[in-house]
């Protein structure tokens, strides 16, 4: 039996368009999925949007529309994008769903019932932006929200809220336990630091009087739940552990065998690490819910110092970039370029030397092999020996499989490029151009050919899960029916098939 892999993203604030951020996020969740469905996994790959919440009542009334029109709109907006960057989800969930609603209300309503709710006052400041309390030592300037600058509100209200300190000496020791849990480990040390401070309570709904867009609390109308809560349900919702119509004792709460729950990976950014690593854990806690497997929380995109904000005016839109350059090559720059766990800065020159990257070392290398297979052999691979270069592939193979291993996809994208680097300096070093004027050296020559078609086909199945489009066609140019696995590519006999030429796989770019 296949094993299963389930892995998310965070789901998207319906407020506003997708942006360079949004799509890192998710086009790293899709080359994962690849990876793993290219491994012979069964896949269940989840994104989605967050559809409820101050934030979405207060847009909408700017535009003079209703909550869910503005949802609608901004949900197709999510889902065109990804389709346009090739990103494969399984599932596209709405946090307006009915089905989600009736898990929302059957998991709030289980915590109720277990005893780890209790009513309350609150009195502070918060930020409608962010969907956060904050209090008075926290405050940026002028009162001002410290994660996005805004203004924020003075607030006095009545609130439902979760002992989530109950929990934290549990959390720890789940953390101290499991230390791949969090990943990288520069982001596990810091859950470990906010932790180490005693662990307040969390307020899980919001008075209808101020916030009515969405969903109310099953055992007080008065109040809808806190957006942040019904946000992480989704990942349950999603997984099929729970039949919503069965309520708070439904029996996936505590066994969900036979469901995708528990989550292999939840993949978000480190500024909402912390609703991650601790609400949805204490909560999952609360309920009597297995914990997901893993945590990855990514860097930031930057503008030279400064993070790529909505509010700042400087993200970088990803669908401007597909439209010059492909969306392989959007793909291939925002998974190459920043390290895992790490903050990468976007500039021009930095996208084009990885555009360049892919057009010089894989694109010239693609060109040039199939070329000379036409020239020299009518364009069928001969029967020579195929195995030139493997003691390169076994060793990239190898570190490819290390470094996914550690969620390390830009270390593997790395030793796959440095394949492909291999493989035009073995063209070099055999100068096969030489080769094809001396009759007696025909054997060597078909030995180099079927070599470069062999490794042409390993790096078609190395990049196929970040550059999918480009990669299918040098499958195809290779005489492949499809993509190989990597399995089927370290063992491929190429001789006999026919290739063919074509354009540049990355055509030069007028900047």
């Amino acid at each position: 039996m296949p094993h299963r892999t389930y892995l998310t993203t965070p789901i998207y604030y319906a407020s506003g368009a997708p942006h360079i951020g949004h799509a890192y996020t998710t086009i790293l969740a899709d080359a994962l999925a690849r990876f793993a469905r290219q491994s012979g996994d069964d896949v269940l790959f989840l994104t989605g949007t967050d559809e409820h919440g101050p934030k979405i009542e207060e847009e909408a009334a700017r535009r003079g529309v209703e909550p869910i029109e503005l949802c609608d709109e901004m949900a197709a907006r999510f889902r065109s994008a990804w389709e346009r960057l090739d990103i494969g989800f399984d599932r596209f969930i709405r946090t307006t769903e009915d089905e989600h609603k009736a898990v929302v209300r059957a998991f709030v309503q289980r915590l109720h019932d277990r005893g780890h709710l209790y009513a309350g006052s609150y009195e502070g400041w918060y930020c409608v932006h962010e969907e956060r309390y904050w209090t008075e030592k926290d405050l940026g300037p002028d009162n001002t929200c410290p994660d996005c600058g805004r203004p924020v509100r003075r607030i006095e209200e009545e609130n439902w809220f979760f002992r989530m300190s109950t929990f934290q000496d549990a959390l720890v020791a789940h953390i101290r336990d499991h230390p791949d849990w969090i990943v990288p480990e520069v982001r596990r040390n810091e859950v470990l630091g906010f932790l180490e401070k005693p662990l307040g309570d969390l307020s899980i709904s919001r008075p209808r009087s101020r916030v009515q867009w969405g969903i109310p609390l099953p055992f007080d109308d008065d109040h809808v739940i806190y957006v942040w809560v019904d946000a992480l349900v989704n990942y349950l919702t999603a997984s099929g552990a729970v039949d919503p119509s069965l309520g708070p004792e439904a029996p996936g709460f505590e066994d969900p065998t036979g469901s995708w729950w528990p989550a292999d990976l939840h993949i978000m950014g480190k500024d909402i690490l912390t609703t991650h690593a601790v609400y949805w854990p204490t909560l999952l806690m609360g309920a009597g819910v297995p914990l997901p497997r893993h945590l990855l929380a990514h860097g930031w995109w930057v503008v030279g110092e400064t993070k790529m904000s909505k509010s700042l005016g400087n993200v970088i839109d990803p669908l401007q970039l597909q439209e010059q350059y492909g969306t392989d090559a959007v793909r291939w720059y925002l998974l190459r370029e920043m390290p895992t766990g790490s903050d990468a800065s976007y500039t021009p020159e930095r996208f084009l030397v990885r555009y360049e990257e892919l057009a010089n070392v894989l694109g010239n290398l693609a060109q040039r092999a199939l070329s000379m297979i036409v020239r020299y052999r009518d364009g069928v691979v001969p029967e020579g020996d195929a195995g030139g270069l493997d003691d390169a592939v076994s060793t990239t193979l190898d570190a490819v499989a290390a470094a996914l291993g550690d969620y390390r996809l830009h270390a593997a994208l790395a030793a796959a490029m440095d394949l492909a680097r291999e493989a035009n300096g073995y063209v070099e070093a055999r100068e096969p151009w030489a080769q094809a004027k001396d009759p007696a050296r025909a054997g060597d020559l078909d030995d180099t050919l079927a070599t470069l078609a062999r490794v042409l086909g390993v790096l078609a199945a190395l990049f196929h899960p970040v550059c999918p489009e480009r990669s299918a066609e040098l499958a195809r140019r290779l005489g492949l029916s499809g993509v190989q696995t990597l399995q089927e590519a370290r063992t491929d006999a190429p001789g006999g098939r026919t290739v063919e030429r074509g354009d540049p796989l990355f055509p030069r770019v007028d900047v």
